[in-house]
């Protein structure tokens, strides 16, 4: 039995599928097949059953599957407690950015943290709060950025730092010639929203919760905020963005930009990790590269 064998067999069982876990692992469907079959013979019991599409573990497979997740993560354990050992940041951090972050911090802080950090492979991707919560759970993602507040109890989240919100408004809105608008001044009928799976479009609603019901001409969502203001530009619509996003609005734009009056809250930026987590050095090597770019408040 090796490491390489049980990290094949939960990689079929997270992607439920040969084929998918192969290219996951970068190794030959004949490589990886035969590996867990070699296991297989090991133990004499069938992991997986083959039948099922997808492939699902089998009841011997579920025990060891799940033995064999806590037994990676120790080998990782040992790995990265001797680098930190010998001052080393090495290694590979999979990491998860919810999407009303990525466009807007990303660039901030990878050519710092390449630069600092030249022996880490970083593996980023963009995906929704309750995907990154379900990789996370299966061990698929070492952390991720996301909005704090937004994961189970089993999942720790570290504050980063604090992202207002504002009011991005159409010039033909009553509300264009204020200075700065209220909360509740906002007409749900007009306001523009991310669509559901996003935790902003959540966090806005709870904002605007005593008019959430109400009816409007058209009903427009997207999963892109450049898309919502391009369509607040075009319309008599606003919509509410994060602060991190207001670096991004051409100059011709600004005025369309409204900061909501005081009272009105913001969402706070978070690391999250699983309570189990081990890639400790790494996790900390990029919580200074994101802080070395934002203010932290």
């Amino acid at each position: 039995m090796t490491i390489t064998q049980l990290e094949y067999l939960v990689a079929v069982a997270n992607c439920g599928s040969f084929s998918l876990a192969s290219e996951k692992c970068f190794v030959t469907q004949p490589s990886l097949s035969m590996q867990v079959k070699n296991l297989e013979e090991e133990l004499g019991v069938i992991l997986l059953d083959r039948s099922k599409k997808p492939v699902i573990p089998t009841e011997a497979g579920a025990i060891v599957i799940r033995n064999a997740k806590e037994t990676i993560r120790s080998y990782n354990y040992i790995k990265e407690s001797v680098s930190e050992l010998k001052s080393e940041i090495a290694g590979t951090l999979r990491l998860a950015v919810i999407p009303t972050v990525a466009p807007y911090l990303l660039h901030r802080f990878i050519p710092d943290f390449v630069k600092r950090y030249p022996r880490v492979e970083l593996q980023i991707k963009e995906m929704v709060t309750s995907d990154i919560v379900a990789a996370l759970d299966r061990d698929a993602l070492d952390a991720a950025i996301l909005a704090g507040g937004t994961c189970p109890d089993h999942i720790i989240e570290e504050e980063l730092f604090n992202d207002r919100f504002y009011v991005y408004v159409s010039v033909n809105h009553p509300l264009y010639e204020r200075a700065n608008i209220r909360i509740e001044d906002i007409d749900v009928k007009s306001l523009l929203l991310l669509s559901e799976g996003h935790c902003l479009r959540d966090q806005i609603l709870e904002l605007c919760q005593a008019r959430r019901r109400a009816s409007a001409p058209y009903v427009f969502e997207s999963g892109s905020l450049e898309t919502l203001m391009r369509i607040v530009d075009h319309t008599s619509a606003l919509t509410i963005i994060p602060e991190m996003a207001t670096d991004f609005i051409p100059s011709q734009n600004r005025d369309q930009l409204k900061p909501l009056a005081k009272g009105a809250t913001s969402r706070k930026i978070a690391i999250a990790v699983r309570r189990t987590y081990v890639k400790r050095s790494l996790i900390e090597a990029l919580k200074s590269s994101i802080l070395s770019v934002v203010p932290r408040t």
